[in-house]
């Protein structure tokens, strides 16, 4: 079967690399134009270390580009990461036409962060998706999905490097098979379950220390490393990473203890050990060298 991969970033890059080590027949690899300024993709390095056929297309609408692409005789166009959205009509052109991955299990949590957000929301599973996409957002029929759990003390990136992403490899091999053995599933989705989120933003992390200790700790989890919850120390951001949920006794933001791992702060029942912090003027850090650099002391608050 002939197969154009169509992707982005490490996962689209390992994606590609599995289906070669395999045997698959790979026309074509499609993935974002170079950006200015920016590191090249890691599909595209190696897509030309490999000597493969590279196209970097502006768009999936003009004639051009899909003319290229029919001329590829495609069976199938796999989807490993995506966020250049791709019309029917260049969805269409390969014979059995096209798959793509969405971490989350579908119809929940469509939109571009739906990783952050069930961590956020406290959920203690997710998953992943393979489907046949269609003009909707995240919509489409679902060819196979993959459970996770979420751990209680899992991050955004616990969960998509060490869950996600290889589980989500095998789901993309996985589904090249089905469809190459015929008669793959086409499952519909149910909108009565679906959710849409959209990305997940600086002003979604901003931490609100008068919450849950429950909901202050998901939402540093959720959005670690990325974007990273945050909060203000003498009138400058200060996001905030690894942490853990901890007894403690204060006024909602209030610093109640510093030690040589970090310092912890008040929540409503109970608090957040703090343990790696990034400073408005600074890389990551670990919270003790911050308590150090900055002079943070017991009794210091923390917040608007």
């Amino acid at each position: 079967m002939r197969i154009i991969v169509n992707g982005q970033q490490a996962f689209g890059k390992v994606c590609l690399e599995a289906m070669l080590d395999r045997g698959d027949d790979i026309v074509a690899v499609y993935c974002a134009p170079d950006k200015e300024g920016k590191p090249v993709d890691p599909i595209k390095e190696f897509a030309v270390e490999k000597g493969l056929n590279l196209i970097q297309p502006p768009n999936y609408t003009d004639q051009k580009v899909l003319d290229e692409m029919r001329d590829l005789n495609a069976d199938l166009m796999v989807m490993a990461f995506m966020i250049i959205f791709v019309p029917e009509e260049a969805r269409d052109i390969p014979t059995h036409g096209s798959i793509c991955f969405h971490p989350s299990l579908l119809p929940k949590h469509r939109g571009p962060s739906s990783i952050n957000w069930p961590i956020i929301g406290g959920a203690t599973k997710s998953g992943l998706t393979i489907f046949w996409p269609d003009d909707g957002l995240d919509e489409g029929d679902i060819l196979l999905q993959k459970n996770i759990d979420i751990g209680p003390d899992d991050t955004l990136g616990s969960v998509y490097f060490d869950k996600i992403f290889p589980l989500g490899v095998e789901a993309v091999l996985e589904a090249v098979d089905l469809v190459k053995a015929g008669d793959p599933p086409h499952i519909k989705q149910d909108e009565a379950d679906a959710t849409y989120e959209s990305w997940c933003k600086k002003a979604d992390a901003e931490i609100d220390w008068s919450k849950p200790v429950d909901e202050v700790y998901n939402l540093i989890r959720g959005t670690n490393p990325q974007p990273g919850a945050w909060t203000v120390h003498n009138g400058n951001e200060l996001k905030i990473f690894d942490c853990a949920k901890v007894e403690a006794a204060g006024e909602p933001g209030e610093v109640t203890d510093v030690n040589d791992d970090g310092f912890t702060v008040a929540v409503n029942g109970g608090g957040i050990a703090v343990k790696r912090v990034r400073p408005h003027d600074d890389k990551k850090i670990g919270a003790a060298d911050y308590i150090e650099k900055s002079g943070l002391a017991q009794g210091a608050r923390l917040g608007g």
